[in-house]
């Protein structure tokens, strides 16, 4: 679990530190480049050094086989003893090998053929085994006359008896031997371990200044994207606090390079925002000052007129029928007016942020059928059924059963309102983490765009249509306020020609957070399902 934890540590370290992310970056493309110039160098080092000395030895091969010929032709009429002449011939190559570091080996005829093993007779210092000679190069010599040459792997017995194996170029020549007048060839043996270990030296020298650039690299690229990522890290702290509603933070501005340009632009935005937020917090507070008080002034005026509405249309019976009518006509709007006036004051208080829950645990099925009854009327009225589907057992929430009910009455009218004489569906449902109601009706619907407008203050979406339900305006914009105050959702839904749904989705438990809702948003008789 430990190393769990330090690796989603290390991984949210990477994604939010840009300083990181630029050093790790700049350190792998600089160790590719150097890596790349490093195998490059000493490809050429490699190839200098082995080039060098092949040329050397080829120079030193020709001399002492030069030097053999010589001697041979003093050989000419004087000894006819081959193993003789073999022997006088051998030593002082020999002794100029042990010299000169290079091992000679004597062999042949080279009609005797076969692996130089078999052949014989054959010369070489008793430290150096034969298979250092490769096979390949005496093949070859048996049908060559010029000199040949390569690459192998010399194979020596040191002091204790231990055999060592090196790198070294064998260099073969013919030479005829006077006594028989047979060729012979001579084997030169050359290590390579000094260009091998200058190879070496070159390598871990390169390592290490390979090393060294790279943290070297490292340390000024931490040094210099902290000099550019720095202020970036103060005004994102900066422009949190200011998000928070600190508005009087501000960047401290030093120089006059880009980045201080930059702070004092950031300086002059948040002292924009600052004003323009404080007019808008005082003109917010002079409206929200102004329907409060207008609410409550209206109160008493409303008061009157209402004494006065309820006498004209309690004596209409003895008026002419247009005067009735128009009692009938007042008492209806004054109807209407009560209800804009005490929605409006409820709207101030949310504003204000002076609204408060009275929380218990309410049965959303009791609340569905309650409301329900409250609306048969106009339901009937409308020639609309309103059904509802609800689970046998209780679905409770801890919620406040008062605004609750506003909420679905608010949803059933308006349903109603839209239904054009169809079936309007009332569905409650809940699982361990939620509860929802879901009023479905099959009207006008809401087209594209209308499902998030609907929730705005006084909004229709068609302006001509009459609130035949005597609605104000207010009822979907209170029932959203009343939603957010239970920490829920109160989503919509709709499509022309198929109807609308509203959704609203409580926590099971007061200050629960909300993750999905046990009613989908999209009704199962949607055509976006088929």
């Amino acid at each position: 679990m430990a190393e769990i934890g330090a690796l989603r540590r290390g991984l949210t370290f990477w994604r939010r530190s840009i300083q990181a992310r630029v050093v790790v970056s700049t350190v792998l493309l600089s160790a590719v480049v150097i890596a790349a110039v490093g195998w490059f160098l000493l490809r050429q080092v490699q190839e200098g050094l082995v080039d060098h000395r092949r040329d050397a030895v080829l120079a030193e091969a020709a001399n002492e086989t030069a030097s053999a010929n010589d001697q041979l032709d003093d050989f000419i009429g004087v000894d006819t003893d081959t193993s003789r002449q073999l022997e006088d011939l051998f030593a002082p190559l020999r002794d100029a090998g042990t010299a000169r570091g290079f091992q000679v080996v004597l062999a042949g005829p080279i009609d005797a053929g076969g692996p130089l093993a078999t052949q014989g007779p054959r010369f070489s210092p008793d430290d150096l085994a034969l298979s250092s000679v490769p096979d390949a190069l005496v093949v070859k010599m048996s049908t060559a006359s010029k000199p040949q040459w390569t690459y192998t792997r010399i194979t020596t017995t040191d002091e204790h008896g231990e055999r060592v194996q090196g790198p070294g170029i064998a260099v073969a020549s013919q030479i005829v031997l006077p006594a028989d007048g047979k060729t012979y060839t001579l084997y030169y043996l050359f290590s390579l371990e000094e260009a091998a270990e200058t190879q070496a030296l070159v390598t871990r020298a390169l390592l290490t200044a390979g090393g060294l650039l790279l943290v070297l690299v490292a340390i000024l690229t931490w040094l210099v994207t902290r000099q550019v990522v720095t202020p970036v890290r103060l005004a994102r702290r900066v422009a949190e606090r200011l998000a928070a509603g600190e508005l009087q933070e501000r960047l401290r501005v030093t120089g006059e390079d880009d980045l201080a340009r930059l702070a004092t632009s950031f300086n002059q935005m948040a002292s924009s925002l600052q004003k323009q937020i404080r007019q808008l917090e005082e003109l917010s507070r002079v409206q929200r000052r102004f329907v409060s008080d207008v609410s409550h002034e209206l109160r008493t005026p409303l008061t009157t007129v209402r004494m006065a509405g309820d006498v004209l249309h309690d004596a209409r019976v003895d008026f002419d029928p247009a005067t009735a009518r128009a009692a009938e006509l007042l008492q209806g709007e004054l109807d209407r007016f009560e209800s804009l006036l005490a929605d409006l004051l409820e709207i101030s208080r949310f504003d204000a942020g002076a609204a408060q829950l009275d929380v218990e645990d309410v049965n959303l099925v009791d609340v569905a059928h309650r409301v329900v009854d409250m609306t048969r009327a106009l339901a009937d009225q409308r020639g609309v059924a309103v059904l509802v589907q609800s689970p046998d057992h209780a679905c409770l929430a801890e919620a406040d059963v008062r605004r609750v009910e506003r909420i679905v009455r608010n949803l059933v009218t308006n349903a109603i309102d839209h239904a054009e004489s169809r079936d309007v569906l009332v569905r409650v449902e809940g699982d361990d983490q939620a509860a929802a109601i879901a009023v479905r009706d099959h009207g006008v619907g809401l087209a594209a765009g209308e499902s998030a407008m609907v929730f705005n203050r006084f909004w229709r979406a068609d302006p001509a249509r009459a609130r035949t339900s005597g609605g104000t305006g207010l009822g979907l914009s209170i029932s959203l306020e009343d939603t957010h105050l239970h920490g829920g959702w109160l989503q919509a839904w709709g499509r022309p020609g198929e109807g609308a749904q509203f959704r609203l989705t409580l926590p099971r438990r007061a200050g629960q957070v909300l993750r999905q809702s046990p009613i989908p948003l999209v009704p199962e008789d949607s055509q976006e399902l088929v």
